[in-house]
């Protein structure tokens, strides 16, 4: 019969869970050595500010060597391998029960030793571990000794003893037939009597209180939040606070009252004193606008000290007021991380209701954090430049390039001039090199007709003196526009191959930024965006030399369901350049569908008529259409004609000669 028993050493659940855990670590410690997906490594800015900034983002995504970085994946990976060692080491240390019986092995001899050979054998051993006459060690004790001579002796037995040898023989075992052990991989105090209580009330407390509230915490956790990643609160604050003439500052407002829901850091007493010192400086950097701000934001002292702290750090950032305090500086990364988040939310409850005033200033609100300069007043891009803080660039002559802006520092502060021609070489200036209305396979536009707005981008450089370089205007290919139309791609594959932009001159944004720009098409007279905006990226430099002219972009929308003519304005935004924008007029013009049948009926009129001795002629003749004559059958007949005109005017001249 079998016998059951619990795992008293623990070493079959040490099996199960190294077998569990093995199948979980082994594929998840090696798929980053398989991973395709290589970071890759892209061309930035070599600004001395850039360069630190990326130091410092590095240092805080990767950590150093006496502070390192853990992730969760390195210590889910360290933790692992440290328990399957751990239990290696105790299975390891157990002594084997169910070890299978060899007395060849117990007594250190060939299977094919002959009787004489196991006598010799054994006596030697008995003459070396006898307990009379071994030397006991200091880890040694007698009963230690006594048993190994006894397994030595039952060994020798089973090998020479022929009823013991048949016992081994037939049940694996010297003392015959051995009982079935089997092991339940379970303690045995968790089944004791006296320990019921203790382990009903675990069990309680894992399946009934902690499973369900890691449950519900999950659910509740997915439902609070929207697609867009904010809390529903916060959406429903953009919702209520966003007006169609909502412009910067109610923007910056709006998002100012979702850190309520959004940051939540602990109350800091000590902090107190450091805040009211930003927010002074504040104060005085946006003649007295604060109040109003914190009144749009809702961020008065009695609100939530998270929600005041993150709104103080938002405007700080902006406003370029220096943070001081270490814990502060920790907290001011992941608002501004988090924020375009939070842009991106109130932009698509924006554009949802086709406003177009909020929306642009969303927009521009996100080239603002980037660069770390104040939504308004606007003319602030020279401020993007090494050595030229706000202040100074609102007093610069206002100009569409950065020439004004390298005058300056060439006369005020010449030491930051070369980092800002470094910068220059990361800044370019957005140029629509044109924008059009396409039907496909169609010359006109009818009403709801399938229309597509072709939008060709390019970037011209920036020279070292702050003009933009003069380039020649593309020639535009209608092929490469039919190509790029019929194609099922938003974003049209660059004839040179695939080109991709490197990171952005930000110095002020606590991550590796990649520029991107949206592409609206607005209708301005009703602060309407006519179709909703489309985010792109990698918009080519302009480089003849390299093939490299211009990238076309397509938007499909249903054209308006009457007739008429819509002038529309395209708008390109950066999300990362403050003042880099493109704006171009652009008329769609709908004709009535009448046109549409008139254009293919004098198509159908250019055809020409089968000639009346060709199959096709024969056969339109006895439909009783019209063909064309014999070219042979129309010569005859001209020439028949004319002699009938040259005898009719004959006739009249004998007419006349006799009435003379």
């Amino acid at each position: 019969m079998a016998n059951y028993s619990y795992d008293e050493s623990g070493n079959m659940a040490a099996y199960f869970v190294i077998t569990f855990l093995s199948i979980f670590l082994i594929p998840y410690t090696l798929s980053p050595l398989f991973s395709t997906s290589k970071p890759q490594s892209l061309p930035s800015c070599q600004c001395q500010q850039c360069s630190a900034q990326r130091e410092r983002t590095r240092k805080r995504e990767q950590g150093s060597l006496f502070s390192p970085k853990l992730r969760r994946r390195t210590l889910v990976i360290i933790g692992g391998w440290s328990i399957v060692a751990f239990l290696v080491y105790k299975v390891k240390q157990a002594d084997n029960e169910n070890k299978v019986y060899d007395p060849f092995e117990i007594l250190g001899i060939s299977t094919s030793a002959t009787t004489k050979e196991i006598k010799s054998h054994y006596k030697k051993l008995s003459r070396k571990f006898h307990p009379d006459k071994v030397k006991l060690a200091v880890n040694e004790t007698m009963e230690a000794v006594e048993a190994k001579f006894v397994e030595l002796t039952k060994a020798y037995k089973a090998l020479t003893d022929e009823n013991i040898r048949k016992n081994w023989e037939l049940y694996g075992h010297p003392d015959g037939r051995q009982e079935i052990s089997m092991g339940i991989a379970i303690p045995p105090w968790v089944v004791e009597a006296r320990n019921n209580i203790w382990v009903l009330g675990a069990y309680g407390v894992i399946f009934g209180g902690a499973l369900p509230a890691i449950v519900g915490r999950w659910w509740f956790g997915n439902r609070e939040k929207t697609k867009d990643g904010v809390h529903t609160h916060s959406a429903a604050a953009f919702f209520k606070g966003l007006t169609e003439e909502s412009g910067a500052d109610e923007v910056a407002g709006a998002v100012g009252k979702a850190y309520r829901w959004e940051i939540r850091n602990r109350r800091i007493s000590n902090l107190d004193p450091e805040l009211s010192v930003m927010e002074r400086q504040i104060k005085e950097k946006i003649n007295g606008k604060w109040d109003e701000l914190i009144k749009l934001a809702g961020a008065a002292p009695k609100e939530p000290e998270s929600l005041r702290r993150a709104f103080i750090l938002l405007y700080a950032h902006l406003l370029r007021v220096p943070v001081l305090h270490p814990r502060l500086k920790k907290e001011l990364n992941p608002v501004l991380l988090h924020t375009p988040t939070l842009l991106n939310a109130l932009l698509n409850i924006s554009m949802a209701r086709n406003w177009l005033l909020p929306t642009m200033a969303a927009m521009r609100l996100h080239a603002c954090l980037a660069q770390g300069i104040p939504p308004t007043p606007l003319d602030l891009k020279a401020a993007q430049l090494p050595g030229i803080d706000p202040v100074e660039a609102a007093t610069l002559p206002k100009s569409d390039d950065f020439s004004a802006a390298i005058e300056h520092l060439k006369e005020s502060e010449p030491s930051a001039l070369p980092d800002a021609q470094k910068a220059l070489e990361r800044l370019a200036h957005t140029e629509i090199v044109d924008a059009s209305f396409k039907v496909i396979g169609e010359r006109f536009v009818t009403p709801s007709s399938f229309v597509h707005l072709l939008v060709k981008l390019r970037l011209t450089p920036i020279a070292k003196d702050g003009t933009f370089v003069q380039l020649p205007k593309p020639e535009t290919s209608e092929k490469r526009d039919n190509e790029f139309l019929n194609s099922k791609k938003d974003i049209e594959d660059l004839p040179s191959g695939e080109y991709v932009s490197g990171y952005a001159h930000a110095p002020l944004w606590p991550a590796n930024r990649k520029p991107s720009w949206w592409i609206v098409l607005a209708d301005v007279k009703s602060n309407k965006v006519v179709v909703p905006p489309m985010k792109i990226s990698d918009i080519p430099v302009a480089d003849p030399a390299r093939g490299v002219d211009y990238r076309s972009y397509k938007i499909q929308f249903q054209a308006p369901q009457t007739v008429g003519l819509f002038t529309w304005k395209v708008f390109v935004v950066s999300d990362t350049f403050v003042g880099d924008e493109a704006a171009r007029e652009i008329t769609l013009k709908i004709d009535d569908p009448s046109v549409l049948a008139a254009d293919e009926q004098d198509a159908e009129d250019d055809i020409s008529e089968p000639e009346e001795d060709s199959l096709a002629g024969q056969m339109a003749l006895m439909r009783g259409g019209q063909v064309k004559k014999r070219a042979d059958e129309e010569s005859d007949e001209e020439s028949s004609t004319d002699d009938e005109e040259r005898d009719a005017a004959k006739d009249g001249d004998d007419s006349s000669s006799d009435s003379d």
